[in-house]
């Protein structure tokens, strides 16, 4: 049977989509090959090049990741690696702060909030300043195991808080975790909300005269202590005016840390990191800056993927994921008393 002219156009149209499809088809498999290739090749670099400095730093940096661990291992054993994360590991098990080198003045009116631009070789990040450290809390989700985290941005709205910055560490097997189930212990407003009472935690908290305590204890010993609201993550960063030995630093991340000055102030850090205007921060660089703002005591806090900075009702860094602000089951809030 003969075609017509109509149905003569029309296959020759499916054929020309076609054509266009399978080439781009290939061109895609061709740019991915050409990408796992550079990735590769680059990881072998760096992995079995003349810097031992350069493949340490890789090491420690990507094991701070989630999807990125295996890379540590493509091309060093099992052995080599355990050795670089052995002498990279920190010294601050033993570590607790001194509540006596903070003194906080009640007489004087303390409202102010500040946010500032911190900049360095390999990072940005912003600093906040909260001059009332009673307005520094841990907000957390009103369950836990429920199948979803929340966002900061979610969290913040939620509980009416003029900002804050992420809190704790949290279980993400395969980094695909819903950030829904903190780990360690979790304390909010003097209400006890996760982990064990007996157990030692490396904890980051804040007491009943509104001063930021560090240190490796049970929670029997924070709520001794009068700990009001806690974390569990690390490491120390800075304890009673003394820099912590944090090893080789951790390596270039997203970074998010609390401090506080001797007057009572809260610092809250969040570094942008995974991205070409920042790369990200070590501990070693997060020690800097808490030295630089005052801090004589400082934490780690959860960082990659978790970082990000809120405020009135803006996020103002940039978090690391394609996907923006990343559901999570802690916070350090601020109150908003405007």
């Amino acid at each position: 049977m003969r075609r017509t002219r109509s149905q003569r156009y029309k296959q020759k149209t499916r054929s020309r989509k076609g054509g266009f499809f399978k080439g781009l088809g290939v061109l895609l498999l061709t740019l991915i090959f050409a990408l796992l290739s550079f990735t590769v090749a680059a990881v072998w670099i760096i992995e079995r090049g003349p810097s031992e400095e350069i493949r340490d730093m890789f090491v420690i940096t990507v094991q701070q990741t989630s999807a990125a661990k295996p890379l540590a291992r493509l091309f060093l054993a099992e052995e080599t690696v355990a050795k670089i994360l052995e002498d990279a590991s920190g010294k601050d098990d033993e570590l607790e702060s001194d509540p006596d080198l903070v003194v906080i003045d009640d007489t004087v009116e303390r409202n102010g909030i500040t946010v500032e631009d911190v900049q360095g070789p390999t990072y940005s990040g912003k600093m906040m300043i909260v001059e009332d450290p009673s307005r520094v809390y841990v907000g957390t989700l009103p369950k836990y195991d429920t199948g979803s985290g929340m966002t900061l941005s979610q969290i913040v709205e939620a509980e009416g808080a003029i900002g804050g910055i992420n809190g704790g560490g949290f279980y993400d097997k395969g980094g695909l975790g819903n950030g829904d189930i903190p780990l360690g212990i979790v304390m909010s407003k003097g209400e006890w909300r996760n982990g064990s009472k007996g157990a030692y935690h490396k904890l980051i908290g804040i007491d009943n005269d509104n001063r930021l305590v560090i240190g490796n204890m049970t929670g029997n010993e924070a709520i001794k202590r009068g700990v009001r609201d806690a974390v569990a993550w690390g490491p120390a960063l800075i304890v009673n005016g003394e820099a912590v030995d944090v090893g080789k630093g951790g390596g270039l991340n997203p970074r998010s840390a609390i401090g506080q000055r001797a007057d009572g102030a809260m610092l809250l850090l969040v570094i942008d990191g995974r991205q070409p205007s920042s790369m990200g921060a070590t501990y070693l660089d997060l020690i800097g800056i808490m030295e630089s703002y005052g801090a004589v005591n400082a934490a780690n806090l959860d960082g990659g993927n978790s970082s990000s900075m809120v405020y009135q009702g803006e996020v103002i860094t940039v978090p690391s994921s394609i996907f923006g602000e990343r559901p999570i089951p802690t916070f350090i809030l601020v109150e908003n008393r405007e």
